[in-house]
């Protein structure tokens, strides 16, 4: 009895102590988070990734019991932003929301101190967004076909404005003007809102720009909206033809945003981060609000965007060669 009972009692020992071990190892999993979070969109306020962030991190914050610092660091067509991220401490509390361009396209363009395939954690896709193409009021045209016309007859008169070199004004207008074989001035920015302010005000003639920031000018009168840049024609302008329809068969180009990480950020904290704002993404206002500027939310798993990224790399790699987009220097 006294065997049997001396048994028992190392037992329950032996069983506390292996309970306890574990509360330990337990306790000593860092939390997250513990302390405010920055995402850096890498352009000044007002553009398309800025309005998106801010609406996210309003449901964000909340749902992560944490503040969301918006850190704009625009510059370098998105470059110095993003490069600020991938040296960042790899813990979670330093992120990057940016444009196709940043992602997809600069790698083609600049030498980078930076590979976006390496040495960011792929999160989240956002969303996707079509682009207009507008024009200031006084521009004598209507139609993409009498943009064409005006353009043939003006090669290098007319001028566009961009968020920058390779950004998606750029590109878009790059392909636009490819296929068409016509010539325009490109006139770059650090952002996407002063060109709009400035089509707004007749300093340029012509801008591709995200449908987010461009439709209430478009509402107002302000820009005369010639054509979408999508496959097919959004709920928001749905009397805007495409530019395929409107006269360049083939003729499709759209914007997208995506969160990332810093490399070798926990994978825990990657898939929180993922899981939070899928959800967001799914909530009925925010799927409205993201509507109402021509956008359709995305989501997915961290895996999904790094192969929607792979494709995206590819795919602008040969446009960028086909379209002999170059920098402004020529590189």
């Amino acid at each position: 009895m006294k065997h049997t009972l001396l048994q028992t009692l190392l037992v329950l020992a032996a069983t506390g102590v292996t309970t306890g071990a574990n509360a330990q190892a337990t306790s000593k999993e860092p939390a997250y988070p513990t302390k405010p979070i920055y995402v850096v969109v890498p352009a000044p306020p007002g553009g398309t990734s800025d309005i998106q962030i801010r609406m996210l991190a309003e449901k964000l914050a909340p749902s992560l019991g944490q503040p969301i610092v918006i850190d704009n660091r625009p510059g370098g067509s998105t470059s110095i932003g993003m490069g600020v991220v991938a040296r960042a401490p790899a813990d979670g509390y330093t992120l990057i929301i940016a444009p196709v361009g940043g992602w997809a396209v600069n790698p083609h363009l600049y030498k980078l101190p930076y590979d976006v395939s390496k040495d960011f954690a792929p999160i989240i896709h956002v969303a996707t967004t079509p682009g207009v193409l507008v024009v200031h009021p006084s521009l004598p045209v209507k139609t993409v076909k009498e943009l064409i016309a005006l353009a043939k007859q003006k090669p290098g008169e007319l001028n566009y404005g961009s968020a920058g070199v390779g950004g998606f004004g750029h590109i878009s207008a790059e392909l636009f003007a490819a296929m068409t074989k016509t010539r325009m001035t490109h006139v770059p920015y650090k952002g996407a809102a002063q060109p709009l302010i400035d089509v707004v005000g007749g300093h340029i003639h012509v801008l591709f720009n995200s449908a987010v920031v461009t439709v209430p000018q478009i509402k107002s009168g302000r820009v005369r909206a010639l054509a979408t840049t999508g496959a097919t024609r959004f709920a928001t302008l749905p009397d805007l033809p495409t530019v395929a329809e409107a006269g360049v068969p083939g003729y499709e180009n759209t914007t997208w945003q995506a969160i990332g990480a810093p490399a070798r950020t926990p994978r825990a904290i990657i898939e929180r981060l993922n899981k939070e704002l899928a959800a967001i993404l799914q909530m009925p206002d925010i799927r409205e609000r993201f509507a109402a500027g021509g956008s359709t939310t995305t989501g997915g798993t961290p895996e999904q965007f790094r192969d929607y990224l792979k494709l995206e790399l590819a795919k602008f790699g040969r446009l960028v060669k086909e379209a002999g987009i170059k920098t402004e220097a020529g590189s």
